[in-house]
């Protein structure tokens, strides 16, 4: 797991467990030190917000115990995660199957081509595949290997495929040569069409 996926998890059970307190604070009943730890960690990028002396006092009166440690997401924390729920995750290869996708990694020039194509939506007579728009859209950045993962239906491989010939025949071949040596796919077209 991803440490930004880490961070997600913690600030999802964060949320969840403020939520159900009433109180929106998270208690130190309710993690383990090592999740603690992690939400200490997420304190530093200020995406939570641990409890004062003060604070503790006032939830050890309701709680009827000690509170020792207690933690809440702060307004950075709550949107950070829903930026982050909003974002597709990554499908195993398992799941991909069933769905009939296709783990499709681009570099970023190839990235580009497709987003002037999807942008031009409504403009184009052959237009991108349905759901293709989304997928560019939530795409995900691997910063390591620097490529764009998206999971693609047939359909939607045809229609990258044609995106990256029209961005050919206006330039660079290099990345529609890329995409047809690494999934066997490109756009042809026949004079009949």
């Amino acid at each position: 797991m991803k440490s930004w996926e880490r961070a997600l998890s913690v600030l999802e059970a964060l949320c969840e467990r403020g939520q159900a307190t009433g109180h929106g604070w998270t208690l130190d009943t309710e993690l383990l030190p090592p999740h603690q730890q992690q939400v200490n960690a997420l304190e530093n990028q200020g995406l939570v917000e641990l409890a004062c002396r003060e604070d503790r006092a006032e939830l050890s009166a309701l709680e009827g115990r000690p509170v020792r440690w207690a933690a809440r997401l702060t307004l950075y924390g709550h949107d950070t995660l829903s930026y982050g729920q909003s974002r597709p995750r990554a499908e195993p290869s398992s799941g991909n199957a069933g769905l009939n996708r296709q783990l499709v990694e681009l570099i970023p020039s190839q990235m580009a081509a497709l987003r002037v194509f999807v942008g031009l939506t409504g403009r184009l007579r052959v237009p991108p595949a349905d759901g293709l728009a989304e997928q560019v859209r939530t795409a995900s950045c691997d910063h390591g290997i620097k490529r764009w993962r998206l999971y693609l239906t047939p359909g939607q491989m045809e229609s990258v495929a044609y995106g990256l010939w029209l961005h050919r025949m206006t330039g660079s071949a290099a990345e529609a040569n890329r995409f047809a040596r690494e999934y066997g796919v490109a756009h042809i077209p026949s004079p009949a069409e």
